[in-house]
């Protein structure tokens, strides 16, 4: 009998995505530049553990579409080596991102929150001429 692993279910979802460490952003500026990175196809931005990070959804060349193996296993990168069971993307469930942004809106949203309290900048430059007015 042929033991089963938890491998024998995998799909490979830890090899249809990267993510890449980004700088914490801290002006209006930083936090607009990450919109536009949102602008693009299948990116998200995602904050864990206080880190910023850039998630690209790309799938490994290696990885084979019929059985999700990988096709260098024994030549893969040491990244890959590293990973540990424990990390698996099958197991783990839901992230719990303590915050992340999957469109350029919601970043656009999160900025206004952020550095207008939700003020639009229509409504931001009404109050100032009304200000300059009296």
């Amino acid at each position: 009998m042929v033991k089963k692993s938890q491998c024998d279910k995998c799909t490979g979802l830890c090899c249809r995505y990267f993510a890449l460490p980004i700088e914490t952003p801290e002006t209006k500026q930083d936090y607009d530049d990450i919109r536009w990175y949102l602008c693009h196809k299948d990116i998200s931005v995602f904050v864990e553990d206080g880190d910023w990070y850039l998630n690209v959804k790309n799938v490994c060349r290696h990885l084979s579409p019929k059985d999700y193996r990988c096709k260098i296993y024994d030549k893969r990168p040491k990244i890959c080596r590293d990973y540990k069971h424990k990390d698996c993307d099958y197991t783990e469930g839901e992230y719990d991102f303590e915050l992340h942004f999957t469109s350029d809106k919601e970043m656009e949203e999160y900025i206004k929150i952020k550095f207008y309290n939700n003020v639009t900048e229509k409504q931001k430059a009404k109050k100032r001429k009304r200000k300059k007015s009296r």
